[in-house]
């Protein structure tokens, strides 16, 4: 792509005032358009696929499916896809998460729009973008991962639709409520449950809630509380 080309941005972000402050501060740059706005990751997921975007631009903390999940399944799906995070948050679970999405990009919600603009011409041009920080953390997440095999074992050991579950269980939602949001029986659902937790070796939900929470699946209730 050359410098002068239009890039194509897919933007995921649940909050409506972000993805309006990130549409106007890059359609003003006057080299990006807009092609799509995803509320969750399931909406990232299908929109990636039929829209096929230069760049998506991904947050990790939305509802239905996380961004770090979303990136997993669209990569799945369509291997050169180009994924940048863009997130409030930078702690240690997301960084393990990120260092095994393969996305290539992670910027935090505190960067200014000029290192916004500039990631985004970066990584359409085919280049990977982390800030010194990040790719500190993500070679030492790397480290640690190797070191704790089992940790990574047991999220590369659920099924897409599985974690769909695990992320909706968390979030509090009953079998009646994750069957409708996925559409799918309320069976399917008590099946995809109990697969889980085999796999995981949880046995309850107040369990699954917190290993969603350790292994950057949902945010904990002190982190909800935090503006974005």
């Amino acid at each position: 792509m050359n410098d002068s080309a239009i890039v194509r941005i897919l933007l995921a972000e649940d909050h409506a005032i972000v993805r309006q402050g990130l549409c106007a501060l890059l359609l003003a740059d006057g080299h990006f358009r807009i092609v799509g706005e995803a509320r969750n990751g399931r909406e990232a997921v299908e929109m990636a696929a039929s829209l096929k975007p230069d760049v998506i631009v991904m947050d990790i903390a939305m509802p239905v499916l996380n961004g770090l999940e979303a990136t997993r399944q669209i990569l799945a799906n369509d291997p050169s896809a180009r994924i940048v995070i863009l997130s409030a948050h930078s702690d240690d679970a997301y960084i393990e998460r990120l260092s095994t999405a393969g996305a290539v990009g992670f910027l935090e919600k505190q960067s200014s729009a000029d290192t916004l603009v500039h990631a985004l011409r970066e990584v359409s041009k085919g280049r990977s973008c982390f800030t010194p920080t990040i790719t500190r953390r993500l070679k030492e997440a790397r480290k640690t991962l190797d070191r704790e095999g089992q940790i990574k074992a047991n999220a590369s050991r659920l099924t897409p639709r599985e974690s769909e579950v695990l992320q909706l269980v968390a979030e509090g939602s009953a079998n009646k409520q994750t069957a409708s949001a996925l559409g799918i029986s309320i069976k399917t659902v008590e099946k995809h449950r109990q697969n889980l937790m085999e796999k995981l070796g949880i046995h309850d939900t107040a369990g699954l809630t917190r290993y969603a929470i350790s292994a950057g699946v949902i945010e904990s209730s002190v982190q909800l509380t935090i503006i974005e």
